[in-house]
């Protein structure tokens, strides 16, 4: 008996259009939509390189923060549009998260040039990357598992589907920790659920991986009781000096306990908004200035970066207490202005560690504020003070210790 061919079998005598339409129903390459029509999936490779871990955020909410890299794969496919993006928690039919429109069009690199788009171009060949940041419902537990829905269109204006993509989540609870700076309030500025932030957005690739340290970072700026950067008389931050900035020479602290794996000191500080040449490398060495990278727990590393020249205090090898001085705020390194950067990863370097959430064990917030509006003299700032508890905060809040 002769081998049969099922596609030639199935095809015989159809039109182009209905014999690709039947070699995708008999792959399986079909999915049907709201209305009941067949989609074709797309040919894309969707991956998450980093599970995402819930963490309560300084509003209050379970948040989780992770990255979709969505390649088109092919050569001959031309481009795709990406349209919405769906996220499903375990087996709820009902989505999580929408993302489309202008909504999408922000949080994928690299961004569309049209800067009123609604679609996500992916030319073949090459990658995009979708920052998701999911808020759970009130009183939701943090699923086990996220799929994931995203729609295209091809060149040719057909749609096709991707319909899986999971990803476990991580149930590791975010690493505690104490006050980073002396008594104060300070301003978390580019900080977590930025997808725009220089932090989150900044993929490192180095030495065969691609990833992203800063996920969760912080630059942490001084602020006076009225909500100002700049010390008074200071009226023009454009001509300010480091000493005009609050916060400006602030002790900075051991989160927890732990061990010192890596400082330096003598990197000289720059002046405020002095332009500023490419780093020599996409290291702790090329970026920070002077810092101290402290270890807290197995594979749990905080970083302290932009410290004063000649005020680290501490040394490799060091063991630490929760609390102990490491060095005082500065502007040494890849930095505008005197502040604070703070971040937690799974490595003592920059490169090749990934963004790790935290939470500080207890924090007052006056509420949310913005570096334009600390260094603009008629901002007007109004505190209502409320307690926090373990929870991290977000991009644009203002917090004390």
């Amino acid at each position: 008996m002769p081998a049969i061919n099922p596609f030639r079998s199935m095809t015989r005598g159809c039109s182009g259009s209905a014999r690709l339409w039947l070699m995708l129903a008999a792959l399986g390459l079909l999915w049907p939509d709201a209305a009941g029509a067949e989609r074709a999936l797309a040919p894309v490779e969707v991956r998450t390189p980093r599970a995402p871990t819930p963490v309560v955020g300084g509003d209050g909410h379970t948040h989780l923060a992770y990255e979709l890299h969505v390649t088109n794969y092919y050569r001959d496919t031309g481009v795709l549009r990406l349209q919405r993006i769906e996220v499903f928690a375990d087996d709820d039919p009902t989505p999580l998260a929408r993302f489309t429109g202008q909504e999408l069009a922000q949080i994928v690199q690299p961004r569309p040039a049209d800067q009123d788009a609604t679609q996500v171009p992916i030319a073949a060949g090459m990658r995009a990357v979708a920052f998701l940041w999911l808020t759970l419902p009130d009183g939701r537990s943090a699923p086990h598992a996220l799929r994931h829905r995203l729609a295209f269109v091809d060149d040719k204006g057909q749609p096709a589907l991707v319909d899986g993509a999971r990803v476990m989540v991580d149930p590791t609870p975010p690493v505690a920790l104490g006050p980073p700076l002396g008594p104060g309030l300070w301003l978390a500025s580019e900080g977590p659920g930025n997808a725009l932030s220089h932090h989150w957005g900044s993929l490192v690739a180095v030495n065969g991986q691609l990833t992203i340290p800063q996920r969760f970072a912080l630059d942490v700026f001084g602020l006076d009781p009225n909500g100002r950067a700049l010390r008074d008389g200071a009226v023009d931050f454009s001509r300010s000096r480091r000493e005009d900035w609050i916060g400006y020479g602030t002790q900075v602290l051991a989160v927890a306990d732990g061990v010192v794996r890596d400082v330096r000191d003598g990197a000289p500080e720059h002046a405020p908004l002095e332009p500023q040449a490419e780093p020599d490398s996409l290291t702790a060495h090329g970026l920070y200035g002077n810092y101290v990278v402290l270890q807290i727990a197995p594979k749990v590393f905080v970083h302290y970066a932009h410290l004063q020249p000649g005020s680290v205090a501490v040394t490799v090898g060091q063991h630490l207490h929760r609390g102990q001085v490491l060095g005082r705020l500065g502007q040494s390194g890849n930095s505008n202005g005197p502040h604070l950067h703070l971040h937690v990863s799974d490595a003592a370097t920059f490169e090749g560690s990934e963004g790790l959430p935290f939470v500080f064990d207890a924090y007052p917030s006056p509420g949310d504020w913005s570096l334009t509006q600390a260094i603009d003299p008629d901002a007007k700032f109004s505190p209502e003070l409320t307690m926090h508890s373990a929870q991290m905060p977000l991009d644009g809040e203002v917090f004390g210790f």
